[in-house]
């Protein structure tokens, strides 16, 4: 089966080549139909599971495409480029030849199709390379930006926000997560602004910043729907035991369901919050040597799973 195929792809090869020649009757070559032959061939080397010559055909198909000045169909096959780079498990090459599709969308004049390649190279990368996927997701939001499609930019925004997180860049991560609650303001989701005042706060005691993480609450209150609200007293009750020391307090707070079942890289920064000069030990534990089993040792295992790594 994958020498038919390959038998195949040479063919189209073959016709292409046949395409491009020319004679005293035919002074063009003909490049979309060589075009057409290399993508064919390209398919065939695919199915023959033949990566590297499929992605050869797919950047000749490119070739060729721009030759005729069909930009969008060779952002296309130079995007398939990248995918065979990815079944290879070349990962930076696959991402470099996604990246070089999303400019030619861009040139041609289709922002949306190169945000949602940002987007699916951001995936791609993400299990390897954290840092890139930021990247790639940034960009992706601010294409979706530039086109007033503010519900797509914020989610990438959030993807962003997230990884900038598990990276620890929480300087970033407080800068990115203000931009976010901003978009969801100016789109009027202003329960997803609650949350993302959650988000801020935790990051701001992480980064020691108390001042910043109350100034986040504050602005809040301007939300319709916040003051009274469970984020904001959950966050009151938060930053008061933060600023008086109270152990007990701040563990009960990070420990709720409203914070645990947050997205993931927040969760684990509320179960990994101490308050200052509190020793990273909890007041709860050791007050409750008898029936603290039930609850302590569980949120000791979260927390050393934070201090080994992110998922």
């Amino acid at each position: 089966m994958a020498a038919q195929k390959i038998n195949e792809a040479h063919e189209h090869i073959a016709k292409a080549e046949k395409c491009l020649k020319t004679s005293l009757t035919k002074w063009k070559p003909d490049f979309d139909s060589a075009a057409s032959e290399y993508a064919k061939a390209a398919v065939c080397f695919k199915n023959a599971k033949q990566y590297e010559q499929a992605k050869d055909a797919y950047l000749k198909e490119a070739e060729y495409h721009t030759e005729n000045k069909a930009l969008f169909h060779a952002a296309k096959a130079i995007e398939q480029a990248g995918m065979m780079m990815k079944e290879q498990k070349k990962m930076p090459e696959a991402i470099q030849y996604i990246e070089k599709a999303c400019m030619m969308y861009m040139e041609n004049g289709t922002p949306d199709t190169a945000a949602m390649a940002l987007d699916r190279a951001g995936k791609l990368i993400e299990p390897i390379n954290l840092e890139k996927a930021v990247d790639l997701y940034q960009k992706a939001a601010g294409v979706f930006e530039n086109e007033d499609r503010l519900r797509q930019a914020v989610e990438l925004l959030g993807k962003a926000s997230r990884l900038l997180v598990r990276l620890k860049r929480l300087d970033e991560a407080a800068v990115a997560v203000q931009k976010e609650k901003n978009m969801y303001k100016e789109i009027e989701n202003f329960p997803m602004c609650f949350k993302k005042t959650t988000a801020q706060v935790l990051i701001h005691l992480h980064r020691g910043d108390y001042v910043a993480a109350d100034k986040c609450v504050r602005e809040s209150y301007s939300l319709p729907g916040y003051s009274g609200s469970e984020d904001c007293v959950a966050m009151e009750t938060l930053l008061q035991g933060y600023d008086e020391q109270d152990e007990d307090q701040v563990y009960r707070v990070c420990n709720s369901p409203l914070l645990k079942y947050m997205d993931n890289d927040y969760a684990k920064l509320a179960i990994s919050l101490r308050v200052p000069g509190g020793g990273g030990k909890k007041k709860k534990a050791a007050a409750a040597p008898e029936g603290g089993a039930s609850g302590a040792p569980a949120a000791a295992d979260e927390e050393e799973d934070y201090e080994g790594g992110l998922c």
